[in-house]
């Protein structure tokens, strides 16, 4: 077999690598063409071998990440929360509940530390895989009436409100939501270590995004689809020129129209 037909047995295998059947076929494809001495094909094992070893780093990773899952799955469904959009200008703030399934996701975390592109493909892994997820929004109009910490806790709510499994157990982001009764653990700097809350995270944080996009034509102004609302210098640019615009949230940004 040529090194062109090869090698597109390797890419092919590298595309699909995610699962353990990937793995095992890879590893399969590995000890097939161990003995071939061509330069190409050595040069592809050793692309493989960094591959898997790459891969079993992510495993262990994610195995870490899921330690409070396996803590408190023993009580039953464990439900990660988050929030995105806390800090703008303009905007709602978004909430995300996620009950993860027991099959693997791999590169679950922080929202802030995965590309946008990255972001994308876990929020559709997510949603396709997860056991349930729930959306919830707190509008402009609502931070500037009751705060932005009481609009988060009620995104909150209305997040696990959405779900269509009753959690028993809920691992927040380093806050204890009032009027909930289901059992809380806040963890602080949680995305960063719970699967559930990184999924939270990063559907909170691309639906928000996405959102944010939509307005951009509606408001074309502003730049939403560039800065999603925060204080970019560009935005705050844009404020003082045009004034706020119905998305804006009135109590964040008296400081740019007086």
């Amino acid at each position: 077999m040529s090194i062109q037909e090869i090698r597109k047995q390797f890419e092919d295998a590298f595309s699909g690598l995610a699962g353990r059947q990937e793995t095992e076929a890879l590893q399969e494809l590995m000890a097939r063409y161990r003995e071939d001495e061509r330069a190409g094909v050595q040069a592809l094992l050793a692309r493989a071998h960094k591959q898997l070893d790459a891969l079993q780093k992510e495993r262990e990773r994610m195995w870490e990440m899921k330690r409070f899952e396996r803590e408190y799955g023993g009580k039953g469904f464990v439900c990660g929360i988050d929030e995105a959009g806390r800090g703008p200008l303009a905007g709602p703030v978004v909430a995300g509940a996620v009950i993860l399934p027991e099959k693997e996701i791999l590169y679950l975390n922080d929202s802030k530390k995965l590309s946008a592109k990255k972001r994308e493909e876990l929020y559709e892994v997510i949603m396709q895989e997860a056991v349930a997820v729930g959306v919830g929004y707190a509008s402009p109009e609502r931070i500037d009436e009751i705060n932005i910490l009481q609009a988060t806790y009620e995104a909150m709510r209305d997040a696990i409100a959405q779900l269509s499994v009753r959690p028993s157990v809920l691992l927040n982001d380093a806050v204890t939501i009032p009027g909930v009764e289901i059992p809380q653990v806040p963890i602080i700097k949680g995305d960063a270590k719970s699967a559930s809350i990184a999924a939270a995270s990063i559907i909170a944080k691309v639906t928000r995004d996405r959102l944010m996009e939509k307005y951009d034509a509606v408001f074309p102004q502003y730049g939403f689809a560039a800065h999603k609302g925060y204080g970019a210098a560009a935005h705050i640019e844009a404020l003082k020129k045009f004034g706020p615009c119905p998305i804006h949230r009135r109590t964040f940004i008296g400081h740019f129209t007086a």
